[in-house]
């Protein structure tokens, strides 16, 4: 194992290796798929450190039983540099034990490797369009975006570092309806500014407070041109510079968060460029687009509900459960025409496509995916695409509802969240719980100082390190690797549990679940707290031993690197590794 190899890979390449022999001597067929081999922990740690099903899953390419074909993977790596045994277990597992220098060259490891410890090659380069947040503009993000925004980024931050080129987008939708009520409702703030009463905001507009300012500065630039002029006059303009604004606002909202994309696609761009056209073309060039009539509305009967003939999108043909139109009988274009010419359009620079979404999307999936199957199939190449819904987020406090925001209008703004508690306690703790999972965020909770917060136990994991390391330097100790193998059980235990992390990040990168990084981040947390208290109980088990300034360099150099993990594993969430609390 090189020194800048991390031990899971190294062994998986050993693993390779004898596979490879295995094929040379006719045991394995040549060229027989190994995606499915595996190299991890057992489950139960007294079988060993290391275990592979290797034998398990290739038995049948081999001709033989899973028993027969791991004794011939044993011989292979029996004696091998750092196997200090290999043993078979059940049907065919391999359990591998390795000797303690392995451990102490995976701490050099992470210490040589530094910030990119735990980076992966498995995406290949490949460019991954991770679309999420797109929110409407019609007013500053609120805490039911926030989820989706974090775990939007946190995979978009995941798959860059597991070797994938990321595309972070922003889909705008500033076309249709809700816009133009948008216009209407920065209008009455237009009026109220030039002096007009505006009494209650009429049903069906928005009330939020944050059009007062938009509506100031329509003022101020076209004083009262507009004040009584028909609104076919002012509402393509004025709709133009109040989604600009909202956007802007939208931005701001998001940098508090740490989340900037990289693309603003416009819905209202892309109408106007003919892309929905153009795909409706090219999809009836491909067979997947006809004229016909939808079906009755099932259930209830409509009494004045008449057959039209629309265009349809073929999506039975994908697996949803019926044809899906992509024009309204007005001859404008459906949410789903549009989002098939949006997802046509990102395929065009990117391999893979990710959607980040709210459960109330869940109905739109089967179409979409539907789509982007069509277009693989037409461009004669598989375009992989995942919808990742994310569940609503409910706000308590000390475990009551939080009451609405005056000047959201109707929600709790994501500024005031993150103003109260912070961007980092927001970002992790919307990591904590799988994203199809409903969640609470309770105010009082989430600063809670205690192992039951997460995002406080995993920070105060890394400000001990950090408070260890600065006092170990007032005494004129600093962190060294020539007494490595003074370290015992408890110590290598730590550095076995520090060495999963280049798994885990592949583990969840494959999975697009970046919530796997919080939980390993939490084990490993709770495991050095553990060592930590050590101490208490047993001096010697401290850190800091002023008698012994050897043994002390080498538990410094241990603590360093169980930070440098942390704090790895923080960057890929986009949360500070915090020097003390």
């Amino acid at each position: 194992m090189s020194e800048t190899q991390t031990l899971y890979a190294a062994f998986a390449a050993r693993i390779g290796a004898a596979l490879a022999a295995l094929e040379e001597e006719a045991v394995l067929p040549a060229g027989t798929p190994r995606d499915a081999v595996s190299v991890e922990p057992p489950r139960d740690p007294s079988h060993g450190d290391l275990a592979t099903n290797a034998a398990m899953v290739l038995a049948k390419a081999a001709g033989t039983n899973p028993r027969a074909l791991a004794e011939r993977i044993v011989e292979k790596l029996a004696g091998a540099p750092l196997v200090e045994s290999a043993a078979i277990a059940g049907p065919g597992f391999i359990n591998l034990r390795l000797v303690p220098a392995t451990w102490l060259a995976e701490l050099r490891a992470i210490a040589a490797l530094g910030p990119d410890y735990g980076r992966s090659p498995i995406g290949a380069g490949r460019t991954v369009n991770v679309e999420y947040v797109s929110a409407n503009p019609t007013g500053p993000m609120h805490m039911g975006h926030c989820r989706g925004a974090v775990v939007g980024d946190a995979l978009a931050a995941l798959l860059e570092f597991a070797g994938h080129r990321v595309i972070r987008e922003y889909y705008v939708n500033d076309a249709g309806g809700q816009v133009d009520v948008l216009a209407e409702s920065a209008y009455l703030r237009y009026a109220e500014a030039l002096g007009t009463d505006i009494g209650e905001i009429p049903p069906g507009l928005y009330p939020g407070e944050y059009l007062v300012p938009i509506g100031q500065a329509l003022a101020a630039e076209y004083g009262d041109r507009y004040l009584d002029a028909p609104a076919d006059e002012w509402r393509p303009l004025f709709r133009k510079r109040t989604v600009a604004a909202m956007m802007e606002l939208i931005k701001a909202d998001l940098a508090l968060l740490g989340i900037h994309h990289d693309v603003f696609s416009s819905e209202a761009e892309l109408q106007a460029a003919g892309k929905p056209a153009h795909a409706e073309a090219w999809l009836r060039e491909h067979g997947l687009v006809y004229d016909g009539h939808l079906e009755a509305p099932k259930g209830k009967e409509v009494e004045d509900w008449e057959p039209v003939e629309l265009p349809l999108f073929r999506s039975t043909r994908f697996g949803d459960d019926q044809d899906r139109p992509i024009r309204k009988s007005d001859g404008s274009w459906t949410y789903f025409g549009a989002d098939l010419a949006y997802h046509m359009q990102k395929a065009e620079s990117a391999d893979e496509l990710i959607d980040v979404w709210g459960a109330d999307h869940a109905g739109t999936v089967k179409r979409i995916k539907a789509a982007v199957a069509a277009l693989s199939e037409g461009q004669g190449r598989t375009i992989p695409f995942d919808v990742k819904l994310v569940q609503m987020v409910q706000l308590l406090r000390g475990g009551e509802p939080v009451k609405m925001s005056k000047r959201a209008g109707t929600f709790v703004t994501l500024a005031d969240v993150v103003r109260e508690v912070g961007k980092d306690v927001v970002r992790f703790t919307m990591l904590t719980r799988k994203p199809e999972a409903q969640m609470d965020f309770d105010f009082a909770k989430v600063v809670e100082a205690s192992k039951d917060n997460p995002v406080f136990y995993v920070q105060y994991a890394h400000a001990r390190i950090s408070s260890t390391l600065r006092k170990a330097a007032a005494e004129g100790i600093a962190p060294a690797d020539e007494a490595l193998d003074r370290l015992g059980a408890e110590e290598l235990a730590l550095v076995a549990l520090a060495a999963q992390f280049p798994r885990e990040v592949e583990a969840a990168a494959r999975a697009r679940e970046p919530h796997r990084i919080a939980f390993y981040l939490y084990d490993l947390a709770a495991a050095f707290h553990a060592f930590w208290n050590m101490g208490n109980d047993d001096p010697a088990k401290r850190i800091i031993l002023t008698q012994d300034a050897q043994l002390t360099a080498a538990r410094l150099f241990l603590a360093a690197r169980i930070g440098q993990v942390i704090r790895n594993g923080l960057a890929i969430l986009g949360v500070e590794a915090v020097e003390e609390l």
